[in-house]
């Protein structure tokens, strides 16, 4: 994963979209250069884009995202499963990295490899805005933070901007987990925004 590799600290930014467009993400590093690019694959049908117009449309629905680098090449997918309880990670090649399993929602996350061996845990605090990722020992390996941009924009828009800092040295699969955290985050909890 080159530079996203070795950056420690990320800037995850949801640009505000309209009803029609897909969940994307940038990825940057601290100084604004872009890393990579997170988006639902441009092959939706009508009906998945007509569902964004609906009222109850939320972060219980399935998405799913390609992680690419700056010059489109694939890195990762995201795939949300339908509902909270589990979102699975693969490699550009579709291979499984491994799963986020929701035991408490917005609270508690289970880390596991492709084998289901527990690599660690996410946990988040009361108001769904602050992450700490730790190994299976529990030492805290990176944090996320969501930031708040007043409550027109928390309510009305798709605007939301995450900070991730990594306490590298973090073993793999461990920091892939890490630097996805705030996207699975997003999709796990704050995508009901989607109808503005």
């Amino acid at each position: 994963m080159s530079a996203l590799s070795r950056t420690s600290f990320l800037r995850v930014e949801q640009p505000r979209r309209g009803p029609f467009a897909r969940t994307q993400y940038k990825v940057l590093d601290e100084s604004g250069t872009l890393l990579a690019l997170a988006a639902e694959p441009r092959d939706r049908t009508r009906i998945e884009h007509l569902k964004k117009v609906f009222p109850g449309k939320s972060e219980l629905d399935a998405r799913v995202v390609d992680l690419t680098d700056p010059e489109g090449e694939p890195l990762l997918v995201i795939a949300k499963q339908q509902g909270r309880l589990l979102t699975t990670l693969h490699d550009a090649d579709g291979e499984p990295i491994g799963t986020i399993n929701t035991e408490r929602v917005a609270r508690r996350y289970l880390l596991r490899d492709a084998a289901g061996a527990k690599l660690g845990e996410i946990a988040g605090d009361v108001p769904r805005r602050n992450f700490v990722v730790t190994d299976r020992e529990g030492a805290t390996v990176a944090r996320v933070g969501k930031k708040f941009a007043g409550l027109a924009t928390h309510l009305l828009t798709t605007a939301d901007k995450y900070t991730v800092e990594i306490d590298d040295p973090v073993p793999e699969p461990l920091r892939t987990f890490a630097m996805v955290t705030a996207i699975v985050m997003d999709m796990t909890l704050h995508e009901s925004k989607d109808l503005t």
